[in-house]
This record gives C-alpha cells, structure tokens and sequence, in this order.
C-alpha cells in the first residue's frame, strides 16, 4: 500500500497576534510545520503535500525538497484545503495521512500505528482520536451503541449531550485516497461557519456503506494544536521534556531538566552532565564526559570530549578535546579552541584559533588571530584588530608568553619562543627568542605629596 501525506498550513493564524505565519513559529528550534512534515516523512510516503495560503512563499523556502505544495486561494475550510491537492494526488491508488501544520507533537510512531490500524481494518477512514480531560474547542466523536463511528461534531455545531463527549478529534486522519477526493465532491458548507469540512467526508463515506473507524492513540499531549502564544508555550515545554527525556536515556545527566533548553536535533554524547538553566540551539554536537555549568549558552557549535564550559556563551564556535572555559566568557563566530587550551572568565574570542595547551587566562580580548600551542596570554590583553576601517590579522607563534596588559595592534606577527614584557603595545613584528617592550619608562616625582593641597590638612583615608 503506498502512503501519501496531506500537510494542511494554509490557516492565518490571526490569534497568534504576530507578523509571522503560524506554522512558522517554532518549537525547540524547528518551526511547527517542520517538526509534523519531519514526523510524517519518518513512514516513508511516496509523496507528501503541503497545503500553503498566506506566507505561501516563505512556508515553501523552509519545506524546500521535503514536501509538493498546493495552494488555497480562499479560506473556505478544511474540506476545501484538501481538495487543493487533488491535482497531485487524486488519481493514486493508497491511503492518505491529512495532518495540520501546527500540530508539533505528533510522532512518527503515531502515524505508522494509524496506518497500520487503517490497513488491518479496511477502512475507507480512519480519525485518530483521544481521550481528553477538558474536550472545549474539539470535535467530538459520535458513535452508535456498538462503537462505530457516526461523525464528528464540532464544538459550534453540537448539541449538549453531544458536548459532554470527551474522545475528541485530534484533526488526524488516514483515508483511502480515491475515496477521499470522490467524498470531498459532496461536502457542502451547510454549518455555522460557513465552511467546507473535511470532517463531513466521514458521513458521506458511511452514508455509502464505507467503514469508517477512529483509532484512539494513547497519548492526549501529541494532540495539542497551536492557535495562540499560550499553546505555543505548552507544546514547547512539551517537547522540551521529549528532548530532554531521550537524551536521558542515552546517557546525559541532567541536573535540573525542567529548566534544561535543548533544541531538537542537538547532538550529546553520554556522560555529559548539563546544570540548570543552560540552553543549547540549533546544530549543535556536544561529546562525551563533559560538563555545562549553570547559564551557558550554545548555539550552532561542536564541542569534543571532556570539555567543561561555565556559565559561557558560545556561538558557531569549536573546542576540541580536554578544553575548558568560563566562567563568563564568550566564544564568538569562528572561534576555535584546540585540544588542552584553557579559556578563563571574562574572556571573548571572535574569528580565532587558541592553538593546543594554550592558556588565555582572564579579562581578554582575542580578535581576528592565530595562536599557537604552549602560549600564556596575560591578563588584560587586547588583540586590537580593526583600524576603524578594516579588519587585520594577528599571529603568535608557538610558546610564546604575552604580558598582561598589553595590546596587539594588527597585523603583526609575533614569532614563537619570544615575549611580549606587561603592559605594551606592539605595532610591529616579534622575532623569534625576541623580548618586545614597548612602554613608557616609570618616572617618580620626589616629594609630590606635599604638592597637594590635601596635605596640608589631613593624612589620606
């Protein structure tokens, strides 16, 4: 049996209050619309269909190579969504997957279970539903003494008893595709909104002496569709716990994993501990035996084994092997620390390489520079690498020791084996065994204490 999906993400969104398209907005670092396309690509259908409206354009730039796209010029309904699709898939001998883009939750697991509950059965359709403890705002199922499946009652439409019926419609279903689009040529939009839906097919199919059945999946939470900021919260600390819940079980420790942000797709070796209140994004790799202190932020980064970051921000960056940084200290895009190097606190690199044991200890600025390996970087060291103009390069050769205070002015090349004394600033080349000083000599003023006029009155506090 070949499996087709329908993606419907034509919605506005309107409730969202926002000038991003709905299906847009993201959890844990993928917009809605991906994490359903995503889930349902994982039961290998022979095409999927995403069915776009407004902000067509930019849906179809973050689908680009997953999905077909068809699209819905007016808002007339769930009914008329699908039929957009017609021209792609109507002709298909198969079972369809109909799916809303904003419903993050859903696994793949889910879907491949509805498919094969749909296929042992027969069925010309097939809802996927659940047991809700407060079904407001669902559609209802309604079924016949032996448990068939009569229709789905929207909230708008039903009358109190059918009200009070808590196994809701999750907005899923799986049709035989031919059946579906003969079905769809029947729905009217007959209803308080006015409105084509797709639900209706149901009855029609029934009325036909087609099977129609609901498989009931076990998990209310998959369900939940994003209509407004609120929901967006609940299915982003949904799918954080998802996150954080898989990596546990293979092998990362998580100090606090309520308060624990990590994006899907990132990447963490086993034995890694992270503390409380860290956040890693994006295509981020972490290894194993490392230790994330308490407010670090990654984003976008690889990081080796046995690394320890503490309460440091890291963007695009890379440290290798055996490395630590922080606490507070910054790695900004292009920066790479290799195997062994210590990053101290208050420390920010940007665009350089601290080559392999190297130590940049504390309150330093590297910009734009190479380091060698066996360098000792001294405290309140600038790497001054923009003229206000351009930007220049800085290379410090192997083993080389630079004193605190000093400042770099690019380009220069500093040789390895030499020093830089404290506190100078060195506008040209270093040569190798070499002893750059460039400062002022110290001067003492004799007896300027009695200069100034305090001293005529009172000793200094």
């Amino acid at each position: 049996m070949e499996k087709y999906v329908v993606v419907l993400a034509a919605g506005k969104g309107t409730r969202m209050k926002s000038k991003l398209y709905k299906v847009l907005h993201k959890v844990c670092g993928k917009t809605m619309v991906e994490h359903v396309v995503d889930a349902a690509r994982g039961v290998n259908p022979a095409k999927i269909v995403t069915v776009v409206g407004t902000g067509a354009g930019e849906v179809e730039k973050v689908l680009a190579n997953k999905s077909e796209f068809a699209f819905q010029e007016k808002q007339l309904g769930t009914g008329d969504a699908v039929m957009t699709a017609k021209e792609a898939l109507g002709d298909k001998d198969g079972a369809t997957l109909v799916v809303t883009g904003d419903t993050p939750l859903f696994t793949t697991d889910t879907f491949n279970e509805l498919f094969k509950y749909h296929a042992k059965k027969g069925n010309a359709a097939t809802v996927l539903t659940a047991e809700a403890p407060n079904p407001f705002g669902y559609g209802r199922i309604i079924r016949d003494d032996q448990g068939n499946v009569l229709r789905i009652v929207e909230q708008k439409d039903g009358n109190p008893e059918e009200l009070k019926v808590k196994e809701i419609n999750t907005g899923v279903f799986c049709f035989d595709n031919k059946k579906l689009f003969e079905a769809l040529k029947h729905v009217d939009n007959n209803n308080a909104q006015g409105e084509y839906y797709l639900t209706d097919v149901l009855e029609i199919l029934r009325n036909s002496s087609e099977r129609v059945d609901a498989y009931k999946m076990p998990d209310f939470s998959e369900s939940l569709g994003v209509n407004d900021r609120v929901a967006l919260a609940q299915a982003t600390k949904t799918m954080q716990r998802r996150i954080n819940e898989m990596h546990m079980r293979n092998g990362v420790s998580f100090v606090d994993p309520d308060t624990a942000y990590i994006d899907a797709g990132v990447k963490i070796g086993n034995d890694t501990v992270i503390e409380g209140n860290v956040v890693i994004k994006g295509n981020t790799e972490i290894g194993n035996d490392c230790y994330i202190t308490n407010g670090s932020r990654i984003v976008d980064s690889k990081i080796g084994n046995n690394v320890t970051i503490t309460s440091s921000t890291l963007q695009e960056a890379k440290m290798d092997d055996n490395t630590d940084i922080g606490p507070n200290s910054h790695l900004r895009p292009k920066a790479v620390i290799r195997k062994g190097a210590h990053i101290g606190n208050f420390v920010e690199i940007k665009k350089a390489e601290i080559g392999e044991n190297t130590k940049v200890g504390h309150l330093t600025y590297v910009g734009d520079a190479t380091l060698g390996k066996d360098i000792n970087v001294g405290c309140g060291t600038i790497f001054s690498n923009y003229d206000g103009v351009k930007k220049f390069h800085t290379n410090v050769g192997d083993h080389s020791f630079v004193g605190a205070g000093s400042t770099l002015i690019a380009p220069i090349n500093v040789a390895d084996h030499s020093f830089i004394a404290a506190d100078s600033t060195i506008t040209k080349d270093v040569g190798k065994y070499d002893m750059a000083i460039a400062r002022g000599r110290q001067v003492n003023k004799p007896d300027y204490w009695h200069k100034l006029p305090l001293s005529k009155d009172k000793e200094w506090e």
